[in-house]
């Protein structure tokens, strides 16, 4: 078991745009809707290669490995990476709460331990504007919330 490490920053209106954070899914018949057929194309050409955010954070694994930001085979490594990610985004944080040291240190120690069960990390903070940023850690090989998708990694080695 390993853990991959994921960020995102960007215009709010792209990451609620939930078209581009899900997975196609099944190919809408002939007799669809419209819209529902425009989600279904968006989907197909921009989830798998985009580096937005998906809806389920396991759902990372099924990007490319180029969106991967680093690998850590033990939960502090990672809980190390994110609190990084948090301390150069934090002074940008919208709300006064969420830039608080304590709970931030709080945050990566719950990281820690959830990873350390398999589990996965997904944060995301308003920035200062209209900016989003997303950080999520994701336990890989196998993911307990989605156990059949193979290491994005490992198939890019293969």
């Amino acid at each position: 078991m390993h853990h991959h490490g994921y960020a995102w920053v960007g215009e709010k209106k792209t990451f609620d745009k939930e078209s581009i954070r899900r997975p196609p899914g099944q190919a809408p018949t002939a007799g669809s809707d419209g819209d529902v057929l425009d989600r279904y194309r968006e989907a197909v050409t921009v989830f798998p290669t985009s580096d937005v955010p998906p809806i389920q954070t396991a759902h990372w694994l099924m990007k490319p490995p180029t969106v991967i930001l680093g690998t850590w085979a033990e939960p502090k490594e990672a809980g190390e990476w994110l609190g990084l990610q948090l301390a150069e985004y934090a002074p940008r944080f919208a709300s006064d709460e969420d830039r608080e040291v304590t709970r931030l240190v709080l945050l990566v120690k719950a990281a820690v331990e959830r990873l350390t069960w398999g589990g996965d990390v997904s944060l995301g903070h308003y920035l200062k504007g209209t900016v989003f940023h997303s950080v999520a850690l994701v336990t890989c090989s196998p993911n307990r919330a989605a156990p059949d998708l193979p290491c994005p990694a490992r198939q890019a080695r293969v």
